[in-house]
């Protein structure tokens, strides 16, 4: 049995949020195949970050598709697993931007709980399979997610890393703050990621908007 969506993303985003097809899919992708993150932690974004709580949304792409990393959280990995480069490079930049003492692990649960949703544009992968569950449902899903949340709260803070995350641009309200920049993939960090103080731009937004800054040290 699929694991459900929770029950207040349920009624935030409608009864046919996820879509059959989608569901079909996942059934036998997850009968079949080893899937990631394991089914039980499919929803463990949201699970963390009600639709009520969100204060900044982090975008991601695909989850982690090596054993033991993907937890349902964007960038997050389980505790005792080695960081991915990515992960490790935003760390690098947390510390730069709020002198924070890099963690030694990469569990970001403590974002979630504070309003921080952790939200992949695609929320599974076949094990080692990069970009494996794409274009199979869950894009129009996850806009969605961002829609609805742009449309119900008066301001959040978007992040958006990358070409992908930043062409959801389009369905998000001017009203609220985006920070953009390039990913902090190896590939293009030194490209204009590192220096680009994301965590302190966010909470000085947040606080400009009378909204609670996040404790972004681990």
């Amino acid at each position: 049995m699929l694991t459900s969506l929770p029950a207040d993303w349920q009624a935030f985003l409608g009864q046919q949020a996820l879509g059959d097809d989608l569901r079909a899919f996942l059934h036998k992708e997850y009968a079949q195949h080893t899937i990631y993150p394991p089914q039980h932690q499919l929803f463990e974004a949201l699970n963390l970050t009600p639709p009520d709580q969100v204060k900044v949304v982090i975008l991601g792409q695909d989850p982690y598709h090596n054993a033991g990393q993907a937890h349902g959280l964007a960038f997050s990995v389980n505790p005792g697993v080695k960081l991915p480069p990515s992960l490790r490079n935003l760390f690098q930049e947390l510390q730069h931007d709020l002198g924070c003492t890099p963690p030694d692990n990469g569990d970001l649960r403590a974002w979630a709980r504070q309003g921080v949703l952790l939200l992949n544009t695609v929320l599974t992968v076949r094990a080692h399979e990069a970009a494996s569950h794409q274009k199979r449902g869950w894009e129009g899903f996850t806009d969605q997610i961002i829609q609805e949340v742009s449309k119900n709260h008066d301001h959040v803070v978007f992040i958006l890393w990358g070409k992908a995350a930043q062409a959801k641009q389009k369905i998000i309200a001017s009203r609220h703050t985006l920070l953009c920049s390039v990913h902090p993939s190896p590939l293009s960090a030194h490209r204009g990621f590192f220096g680009s103080r994301p965590f302190s731009q966010a909470n000085a937004a947040l606080q400009a908007h009378h909204q609670a800054p996040i404790a972004w040290c681990l």
